[in-house]
């Protein structure tokens, strides 16, 4: 056994030469999650195995996200599982919910929700817990992410508020919704080799690669959208930088209104399109 502190300067260290940012936190998370406990439970003990979490730090320094290392993420206060066949929910993509929330202020007006590309199911059961009386519909095309948001939803006592499926967008589905989320892949094929290690090498291209202009997905979701949202219904789509006005233009070509919600930082991140615009409220294109 050797000393706690030890243990930790010893990955931390690891970290730090791999260019690793915050390596002291990381470390505490890595050790933690090899002993199996919590960071506060870390914290109690004196000394631990030489080698704890070695090899969790060696993936970790190879860029490995630390998410898929200890398989949780969290988003929107959720304590997600999360796996290599997932994009990780970022908190970015809490800025739909933030989003949603502003748009229908009235909670009982969203009964039926449909979130497409849902991968870890994030955005459809973080808007399930804001709006109690709705149920909801997730697709995906990786089967394996629609298991792991079956998981999710079991796990937080949303499964018999969901259901997810194994599709292509919203082909199979023939229902209309109040709130439509999305977060499709939006970054151009050129550009995802230069992406970060921890993006480019780890996690699923088809859950980052928006084709030549990063538009593909939105043009296949867009042109569903008239014949998905229920009458007073609104669509909420994740915009990357420079995305949002590009957006709109293809919900205009559809006859649909948009305007934009920024993220925590000002960046226009979601895209809100309805049938109609609100008369309170007017496209800033």
């Amino acid at each position: 056994m050797i000393p706690l502190a030890q243990a930790l300067a010893t990955i931390a260290a690891t970290l730090e030469r791999a260019g690793i940012p915050e390596p002291r936190r990381e470390a505490r998370l890595i050790l933690a999650h090899a002993l199996g406990c919590t960071q506060a439970g870390l914290l109690t003990r004196d000394h631990v195995p030489p080698t704890a979490g070695h090899d969790l730090a060696a993936r970790r320094a190879a860029h490995e996200p630390l998410a898929y290392i200890t398989g949780r993420r969290e988003f929107w206060s959720l304590d997600l599982a999360v796996s290599p066949a997932t994009l990780i929910p970022r908190p970015d993509s809490e800025t739909l919910i933030e989003a949603a929330l502003h748009h229908r202020p009235a909670r009982a007006r969203v009964r039926a929700i449909l979130d497409l590309g849902t991968g870890t199911g994030a955005l459809l059961l973080a808007a399930l817990t804001e709006f109690p009386d709705a149920h909801g519909i997730g697709t995906d095309r990786v089967p394996q992410a629609a298991a792991l948001a079956r998981r999710n939803a079991r796990d937080l006592g949303l499964a018999a508020r969901s259901a997810f499926l194994v599709a292509d967008w919203a082909a199979p589905i023939a229902q209309r919704f109040d709130l439509i989320l999305s977060n499709p892949p939006y970054i151009p094929s050129a550009i995802i080799r230069t992406l970060m290690p921890d993006v480019a090498l780890f996690e699923p291209t088809a859950a980052l690669d928006g084709g030549a202009d990063g538009l593909a997905a939105y043009r296949a979701i867009i042109a569903d959208l008239p014949r998905l949202l229920a009458p007073g219904g609104l669509a909420i789509l994740e915009a990357g930088i420079a995305q949002a006005e590009p957006i709109a233009a293809l919900a205009a070509s559809h006859n649909l209104a948009a305007l934009s919600h920024p993220d925590l930082a000002g960046v226009p991140r979601a895209v809100v399109i309805t049938a109609v615009a609100p008369p309170h409220e007017k496209t800033i294109w």
